[in-house]
């Protein structure tokens, strides 16, 4: 059985609600980031010139995929690069933690190539889901807007 691969933006009263679809941990994170970027910014029009390895760690997979996307928008906000291409090289757990290393890949944000949307605020837990059926996994997020 194949799963499907991708991500679509859910109905939510005030913020971006997104549900990402994947084989594998690794996917759901990569495409979480790629939906948290196309709210803010055309993805398509981003050169992944720059790049970032992230590596960290949560509690469970929620914190892990949370703090992932964090220090994604952190970068943003600290250096002002958008990203458009991700790659997770594992998500797996160790013990009581469960550990990723990501790479991310983009340029400067420059609102006249870019085509600016709707800034994100804060990743958030509200609504926050992973969950695994059969092969494939699934999650959802909310981004404050």
């Amino acid at each position: 059985m194949s799963c499907r691969k991708g991500f679509k933006f859910l109905e939510h009263t005030a913020d971006a609600y997104v549900e990402v679809f994947g084989s594998s941990l690794e996917e759901i994170f990569e495409l979480a980031a790629k939906a948290m970027f196309e709210v803010m910014v055309d993805t398509s029009k981003v050169k992944p010139v720059k790049h970032l390895v992230l590596e960290d760690s949560g509690f469970d997979l929620e914190n892990a995929l949370y703090k992932w996307l964090e220090n994604l928008l952190i970068e943003y906000c600290a250096n002002n690069i958008v990203f458009n291409k991700f790659k997770v090289e594992y998500v797996r757990i160790n013990n009581d933690k469960v550990e990723f290393k990501g790479h991310a890949w983009g340029e400067e944000f420059d609102p006249e190539t870019h085509d600016p949307r709707t800034e994100v605020k804060a990743v958030t837990y509200s609504l926050m889901e992973i969950k695994k059926r059969n092969s494939c996994w699934s999650a959802r997020v909310v981004f404050d807007i």
